[in-house]
């Protein structure tokens, strides 16, 4: 397990992060995605612990709440070192009756990471993230809430998720420019059957120096390799829970090459998927999520898996993006400067 600087922090994660959306379900959503109970969720922690992994997803809406809580009862069963585990949670859904009770307002955040907090049985939380944009409550208070957190101790890092390109690049802004906490880290879907974030978010990652966490690497369980195009499926998330949408056409492409590489590396589908995206420069952390100690032990694998430059090049070929003003536009007319600075990096 390799760990790696989140954003401009001089904190370091483990390239996996344990996701914890299968904790806690009933008959609902969330139970659709998982409805792992506290003995199932135990053994899935001591999994990724003893694997390296360092740093563990949860957010306050995950089955209303139950996740924070079967996860930091986890944390309390396998007796961990407080500061040996990096804990991220995420406040924005609805938790409760009302206007109020969602939201990144003042109001909502403060309410809530107090609740948070309480459930996880934390003195902090390690890294705070908005789970998505909010149209009415303005950047400038969610940013001015977050930064009392962080001098009060409640939290000591400060994320988002979920965001476009123009919002996020505008949340960083404000916070260098009133000389609030920073955002290290943007959560947000990325795939090798889903790379929409290439267009504009991904340069203004890089650009900026945020790190990116990634959600749904398998495409909500597209990319295990279970699904084929004749349409027998396997049982599965995705069938129960088509989400997030993908160009299945496209995902297909790479399924079938994918299966090629895994025989010849020696692993699975999964891990080929998870392995390209530890192969992106962008990449902070993949976020894994399971039901059975057996699909997180193999995602887990992905870390030993290396891609070579004819696999990334293959899977390139078969995944990448339509040309989409302006960026078609801008490689044509930056061509000429971007050869000249490649030339002087020789």
């Amino acid at each position: 397990m390799r760990y790696r600087r989140l954003g401009q922090s001089g904190l370091f994660v483990s390239e996996l992060c344990l996701g914890t959306m299968t904790f806690g379900g009933s008959d609902d959503m969330w139970g659709q995605i998982g409805q792992l109970q506290q003995d199932e969720a135990d053994a899935l922690v001591r999994t990724a612990l003893e694997a390296g992994i360092n740093f563990i997803d949860t957010a306050n809406v995950y089955a209303a709440g139950r996740s924070e809580e079967i996860l930091g009862q986890s944390l309390k069963n396998l007796g961990v070192p407080r500061e040996e585990v990096v804990i991220a949670t995420k406040v924005h859904g609805q938790m409760g009756e009302g206007p109020n009770a969602r939201g990144a307002s003042r109001l909502h955040i403060m309410d809530q990471v107090k609740a948070s907090l309480r459930r996880l049985q934390l003195d902090h939380i390690d890294l705070y993230q908005i789970h998505g944009f909010d149209p009415a409550t303005p950047i400038v208070e969610t940013l001015e809430a977050l930064d009392t957190l962080v001098r009060h101790g409640h939290v000591r890092y400060l994320g988002l998720s979920n965001w476009a390109a123009w919002q996020v690049m505008k949340a960083v802004g404000i916070a260098e420019a009133r000389r609030l906490a920073p955002i290290v880290s943007l959560q947000a879907y990325y795939s090798v059957a889903g790379r929409d974030l290439e267009r504009e978010i991904v340069p203004m990652l890089l650009s900026e120096g945020v790190g990116l966490m990634v959600w749904s690497p398998l495409a909500g369980g597209f990319l295990s390799g279970k699904f084929d195009r004749d349409g027998q499926t396997a049982e599965g998330r995705r069938v129960a829970f088509d989400f997030p949408p993908i160009d299945k056409d496209r995902a297909y492409d790479a399924v079938d090459l994918m299966r090629t590489m895994a025989t010849e590396n020696g692993c699975t589908v999964p891990q080929v998927a998870i392995a390209w995206l530890l192969h992106q420069k962008v990449v902070t952390s993949v976020l894994v999520g399971a039901k059975r100690v057996d699909q997180l032990t193999d995602n887990i694998g992905a870390t030993e898996v290396t891609l070579s430059s004819e696999d990334l090049a293959a899977l390139d070929g078969v995944t990448a993006l339509p040309a989409e003003y302006p960026g078609w536009m801008l490689k044509m007319q930056n061509e000429y400067r971007e050869n000249l600075m490649r030339e002087q990096l020789r």
